[in-house]
């Protein structure tokens, strides 16, 4: 893994780069959350998946513990497993499949806790909770409170680098804003561990695994290359939702 300056503190931010102090002593890129049996999932959910057609949701999805009456996705708008705990459901493309699901629910509250734990933010309440413009290193970024997306946000690093955002209130993402990866960036490592609602705006994309503690919204148009684990509900409005390649 590569390493980079451990960020201690933040030296100044300069036409929208990050700019950070590198007098202190080198640390890693943080470890990846690991997702366990719910790392195959684009969506998972302990509420239910709402959907207003047509959404396009590459991966697997699932509900738990609430029936699968709550998961309102058509087989059509899914490529991949639909798993519900009883017989009820989309067909005929459903499994009834509840240990599994259980056990898939547990792993993604074992990833939120794991996230939300982590130590030594190298950043802690950047931007005063607001990031848009900014260009992020890899590393973990900690806001005691609600974090916006205003306008686009890139992400810059290699293929084995890892951003850990934690965020004890909202996160909102503006319309038509983008989070964007260069330099080999890659969605399958880019956690946000939000402990109040995920709300993405309307045609507006983000990248990365949202770990959501209550509900997660994603409006009309707006695109995730990611997974979506919320501890309560999802909404879908003509979304798209792509699980990234492990």
């Amino acid at each position: 893994m590569k390493k980079y300056p451990k960020m201690l503190m933040l030296g100044a931010i300069f036409s929208g780069y990050v700019i950070v102090s590198t007098s202190a002593v080198a640390g890693d890129s943080p470890k990846p959350v690991n997702l366990g049996k719910a790392e195959t999932f684009a969506i998972l959910s302990k509420s239910g998946i709402t959907d207003v057609y047509r959404s396009a949701v590459v991966g697997d999805v699932g509900t738990s513990p609430i029936t699968g009456a709550s998961l309102l996705l058509t087989c059509g708008e899914v490529v991949g497993q639909v798993y519900t705990v009883n017989d009820a459901g989309p067909l005929p493309c459903r499994i009834n499949d509840p240990k599994f699901l259980t056990s898939a629910v547990g792993d993604m509250e074992k990833a939120y806790t794991d996230a939300a734990g982590r130590p030594a933010p190298n950043f802690t309440e950047l931007g005063a909770g607001e990031i848009g413009g900014l260009t992020l290193a890899p590393g973990i970024y900690k806001w005691s409170s609600s974090l916006l997306i205003t306008t686009d946000v890139t992400l810059s690093g290699g293929p084995d680098d890892v951003w850990i955002f934690q965020v004890a209130g909202n996160l909102n993402q503006a319309n038509s804003t983008r989070v964007k990866l260069v330099g080999g960036a890659l969605a399958k490592n880019i956690f946000w561990q939000v402990a109040g609602a995920a709300t993405l705006g309307t045609y507006s994309h983000i990248e990365g695994n949202i770990l959501g503690q209550t509900m997660i919204a994603v409006n009309t148009g707006a695109s995730v290359d990611g997974g979506l684990y919320a501890q309560a509900a999802v909404t879908l409005q003509m979304s798209t939702v792509t699980r990234p390649a492990q």
